[in-house]
């Protein structure tokens, strides 16, 4: 099943605003590589001091692959939250968004198109694989786990 999940015309300038966040099903998000146990567990326990999310997951429109924040997807799925705060972006045609490579991560390029294929396939790449240059500005946010625990996308 195709979900579009909206956004403003903001791809072409890569200047996030907190109105760029929407709120997406965490059943519908897909991780390409994996994550470090440790980094995890560290933010695990600074998400519940916090009580919620501080920062958005960056993710492909058309098909939900997680681009950056696949440590905050893995946290929203051990507090078993139904929704977790995302920029969605046109992944492909988005010629600001590029992938390369980790270095030392056995590989010497990593193309969109795969990184898309792995985050639909049963299967990911270790972590420290995919390098993705897009905005680091992403907009302060916080959203409550009690609202990311129920339904509200």
């Amino acid at each position: 099943m195709k979900k579009d999940y909206a956004h403003s015309s903001f791809a072409h300038i890569m200047q996030w605003v907190e109105e760029d966040v929407v709120l997406v099903p965490v059943e519908w998000l897909k991780p390409h590589e994996e994550i470090k146990p440790k980094n995890r567990d560290k933010l695990l326990e600074m998400t519940k001091r916090w009580g919620g999310f501080t920062k958005p997951l960056i993710v492909d429109e058309q098909t939900g692959a997680i681009l950056d924040g696949h440590h905050r997807h893995s946290v929203a799925l051990i507090l078993g939250l139904k929704c977790a705060p995302a920029i969605c972006i046109e992944y492909l045609t988005n010629d600001l968004v590029t992938v390369d490579v980790w270095p030392g991560c056995g590989r010497t390029q990593l193309t969109k198109e795969e990184v898309i294929q792995m985050s639909l396939s049963d299967d990911v790449f270790p972590p420290k694989t995919s390098r993705h240059t897009l905005a680091d500005n992403t907009p302060p946010i916080f959203f409550p786990l009690d609202v990311l625990q129920a339904n509200h996308y």
